[in-house]
């Protein structure tokens, strides 16, 4: 990408990388932001977060007001339009402001040619806006902004649910804080964020959480730097609570980058635990997450699915299978996910998580727990991954989470809203 001070312009390149690149928005948008102000950096988070949010809407207009397509070279400038829709639509720049921010993008895209065009076509939109909006309402991929085969599982999944579902991975995600227990209570560490004046909410349905009222940034939290908390979504939280790790266990944290859930079973006990990961890269953050709070773990690179690459045959009393999944759940922190993300995955995804489980379950002690986990609010991922497991295996007992968490309908399912979409149950191996 080039090295470009528009924030426009930069937020159409980033655009471009993540949708006709595949490229992944945690990847590109640190590597846009380089150099810029820390104003610059809210914007293009906001303008990029924000286009692949309203992403099908903001081409229904296009394909209104443009002529010809800009396709190929110019595809980059399809993306520009999109930015600059979109500030005129949810944005509270002011119009003039949004338009000759987004022409100028222009300069730095080296194509001062365009600039009648671009200008001409903002202009279009301001004129046409409740028209084109009324028109895009009448097709259900710009109505709900979601891809429509992520539209329909989710229907048929949720079928009371569903509309809230596509509601909520529309909205800003909050900001949850995980409490290091090893260091502070919940309510000591709310105490201290009241004496900094940050306001927050606590929520008894997760013991370790603090949701803040608004995000800021992490080095204003209190002790942040030596570990006091870190920041993770409150229904991630409950995977350790779910695991209830105990001092002594011989514990496997299977995909386990970034890290956050390995360093929260270590706050929770004082156990040998192994930190697994496939990707070398992501493994590294999981050690600088654990520097940070202070605490240790043995990492290993290794794919969960081939134990007998890795594995040293010492079985563990517990094991955190945290799958890879198709991150529905968690699509309002990554909206990109709705356009990366294929039907064709799920199926994919369904079969390595069946293959990860089998592979791992042999790795438990008789008598030990394993929490299966994901981020996701698929079926085929979750309560029917389990179901299947428990059909296939004389050795599992399953242990409710709830009332209605039976061997049928296994497992604990939280939809995007207070937390984020997350699926856990939890298997003891028969002794």
């Amino acid at each position: 990408m080039s090295n470009v001070s528009n924030v426009r312009a930069l937020a159409a390149e980033t655009l471009y990388n993540v949708v006709d690149k595949g490229a992944s928005l945690n990847q590109e948008l640190p590597f846009a932001s380089q150099g810029l102000s820390p104003k610059d950096k809210a914007l293009l988070q906001q303008i990029c977060y924000g286009v692949l949010r309203y992403l099908p809407s903001l081409e229904n207009y296009c394909q209104h007001l443009v002529e010809q397509p800009l396709k190929g070279k110019r595809r980059i400038f399809q993306f520009l339009l999109y930015v600059g829709i979109y500030q005129l639509q949810h944005m509270r720049v002011p119009p003039h402001a949004a338009i000759s921010e987004t022409v100028n993008a222009l300069q730095q895209l080296r194509a001062l040619g365009l600039k009648g065009l671009i200008n001409a076509i903002l202009r279009s939109f301001q004129r046409q806006q409740v028209e084109l909006e009324e028109k895009a309402k009448q097709i259900p991929v710009c109505l709900y902004n979601h891809p429509n085969w992520f539209i329909k599982q989710v229907k048929e999944a949720y079928p009371d649910h569903w509309e809230d579902i596509l509601e909520a991975n529309q909205q800003q995600a909050p900001m949850w804080l995980r409490v290091n227990q090893s260091q502070f209570s919940t309510q000591e560490y709310s105490e201290m964020l009241t004496a900094n004046d940050i306001e927050h909410t606590l929520n008894p349905d997760f013991i370790d959480g603090i949701k803040l009222s608004k995000p800021r940034d992490v080095l204003s939290l209190p002790e942040f730097d030596t570990g006091a908390c870190s920041v993770q979504d409150a229904a991630a939280q409950l995977a350790a609570r779910y695991l209830d790790p105990q001092n002594g266990d011989a514990i496997l944290d299977a995909c386990a980058a970034p890290g956050g859930k390995t360093c929260h079973i270590l706050e929770l006990a004082d156990a040998d635990v192994l930190a697994l990961d496939s990707d070398a890269t992501r493994l590294e953050r999981v050690k600088q997450n654990l520097e940070r709070i202070g605490l240790g773990a043995d990492l290993q690179c290794g794919d969960a699915s081939q134990p007998h690459t890795w594995w040293d045959e010492d079985q563990f009393d517990r094991i955190l299978l945290d799958v890879p999944c198709s991150a529905t759940g968690v699509i309002r922190r990554h909206p990109d996910i709705k356009w990366l993300r294929r039907a064709s995955d799920i199926n994919d995804l369904s079969t390595l998580q069946g293959d990860i489980l089998d592979s791992i379950w042999p790795l438990l002690k008789p008598g030990g727990t394993l929490v299966y986990a994901t981020c996701s609010v698929l079926p085929q991922e979750n309560q029917q991954q389990v179901a299947k497991f428990l059909t296939n295996n004389d050795d599992v007992e399953h242990i409710p989470l709830h009332s209605e968490d039976t061997k049928t309908t296994p497992g604990l399912q939280l939809l995007p809203g207070e937390s984020d979409g997350f699926y856990y149950a939890k298997l003891v191996k028969k002794a």
